[in-house]
C-alpha cells in the first residue's frame, strides 16, 4: 500500500520506456529544467531517491532512463560524438565502463562537497564517484547446514566441496562469467586475491556447479534449498531476499570479501550538468545516502549513515577481510578482450578439469 501511494504521488507523465520515465516538477509553474539520468537501477527501486530530490527541488522535472550498463556507456559514446549532447548523470554497476568513460574523457570534473568524506579509494581525479559499498558473499540454505557449519572461507568451501562433492552435486551455483559482467569482474578480482582460485573452480566444476547470469535465479534456488550454496552473489540483492526468506544464510567470506559500487559521473556533454552536479551531490549526501541505505536498501557509503549494511558498520565488524575495488583505471585492464579470453578459457578449463 505503501508503494502504491508513493508512486501515485510522484505521477509520471508516461511509463518507461526509450526515452525513460518523466517525472514533472513538483511545482511546474517555476520549472527550471529537466535533469536527465540514464541509470542501471531499477526505477522502481530508486522511487525514494528520486522523490526526496524532488521534494528539496520542486521547480526540477527528472526524466529517468532506466537500461542495462552495457547500453549506458554506448549511449552516453554515441550520443556525445555524435550530436554533442547526452544524460546530465549516469549511474552504473559497471565499475569498469563508469571508469572508461571518465579515462576517455567522457566525464567532466565535479567538485562535490562530501567528496572529502569519501574512501580514497572511492573516486577518481572528480570524474566518477562511488555511491555504494556492496560485498560478494555466499549464500547458504539454513536447514542443509542444520547440523553442520557452513563454509565460511574459500578454503573451507573448497574442502567442503572435495570431500563432500556427492552430498552437493548440483546443489551449488555461482555466475556465468561469459554471460554476467558482475560475475567476470568478481572473479577476475579473485585471481589477484587469491592463487588457489583456480582449486576452487575446479572443486565447483567437480560438484557440478550450476551457471547463471543474475543473482535472482541463484537467490531462489538457494532459499528454496534445490542450491546448498551460492557463491559471489552480490550482498545488496541478498540482504533484499534474506527479509522474506528466513531459511536464506549470507557469509562474509573470512579470508577476503570483494566489495563492489555503483558509480556515477556527470558526462561531458551534459545537457544540463548543473542539474546533474545537483543530483550527484544529493546522493552523495548524508540524506541522500541516508535514504539509499534504508529505503533503497543498498549500502550507504558516507561514513556518517550508520546501520546494519553501511560502510561504517561493515569495516567496523569484517576491518581488514574486506577488499574494496578501487575506482581507478586499472579496471578497464579486465575489458581487454585478450585478458578477458585468457581468463575465460582459464575458467572453463578448471571446471572441466577432475
Amino acid at each position: 500500500m505503501i508503494a502504491l501511494l508513493i508512486i501515485s504521488w510522484i505521477t509520471p507523465i508516461h511509463a518507461a520506456s526509450v526515452n525513460g520515465t518523466l517525472f514533472p516538477a513538483l511545482d511546474p509553474a517555476n520549472e527550471t529544467g529537466t535533469v536527465t539520468i540514464y541509470s542501471s537501477l531499477d526505477t522502481n527501486l530508486s522511487m525514494p531517491l528520486l522523490e526526496a530530490f524532488r521534494a528539496a527541488n520542486p521547480d526540477i522535472a527528472i526524466s529517468y532512463v532506466e537500461m542495462l550498463t552495457q547500453d549506458v556507456y554506448e549511449r552516453v559514446t554515441t550520443e556525445s560524438d555524435r550530436s554533442g549532447a547526452t544524460a546530465d548523470l549516469t549511474i552504473s554497476s559497471a565499475m569498469d565502463l563508469q571508469i572508461k568513460l571518465a579515462n576517455d574523457g567522457y566525464a567532466q570534473p565535479v567538485v562535490v562537497p562530501q567528496k572529502d568524506l569519501w574512501p580514497n579509494w572511492a573516486s577518481w581525479r572528480n570524474t566518477a564517484f562511488a555511491l555504494t559499498f556492496e560485498p560478494a558473499v555466499i549464500v547458504y540454505h539454513k536447514p542443509t547446514f542444520a547440523n553442520t557449519e557452513p563454509p565460511h572461507s574459500r578454503v573451507e568451501l573448497t574442502k567442503l566441496l572435495r570431500e563432500q562433492g556427492d552430498i552437493y552435486f548440483g546443489r551449488v551455483a555461482t555466475y556465468d562469467i561469459e554471460r554476467a559482467g558482475l560475475g567476470y569482474m568478481f572473479l577476475a578480482m579473485d585471481e589477484k586475491h587469491d592463487r588457489n582460485l583456480w582449486d576452487l573452480v575446479s572443486a565447483m566444476g567437480s560438484a557440478g556447479v550450476k551457471l547463471y547470469s543474475n543473482s535472482s535465479a541463484i537467490l531462489q534456488r538457494v532459499a528454496q534449498g534445490q542450491f546448498a550454496l551460492g557463491y559471489n552473489i552480490l550482498g545488496s540483492y541478498a540482504n533484499h531476499w534474506v527479509e522474506s526468506h528466513p531459511e536464506l544464510g549470507i557469509i562474509l567470506p573470512t579470508d577476503y570479501t570483494l566489495v563492489m559500487s555503483r558509480i556515477a559521473l556527470v558526462p561531458r556533454a551534459a545537457r544540463e550538468p548543473e542539474l546533474g552536479k545537483r543530483f550527484l551531490t544529493f546522493l552523495m549526501s548524508e540524506h541522500g545516502q541516508e535514504i539509499m541505505s534504508k529505503q533503497v536498501r543498498l549500502p550507504a557509503l558516507h561514513p556518517m549513515v550508520s546501520g546494519k549494511n553501511t560502510f561504517t558498520q561493515m569495516s567496523k565488524t569484517h576491518g581488514s577481510r574486506l577488499r574494496p575495488i578501487a575506482v581507478r583505471p586499472s579496471l578497464m585492464v579486465y575489458l581487454d578482450q585478450v585478458k578477458r579470453a585468457r581468463i575465460v578459457e582459464k575458467w572453463n578449463k578448471a571446471l572441466k578439469s577432475q
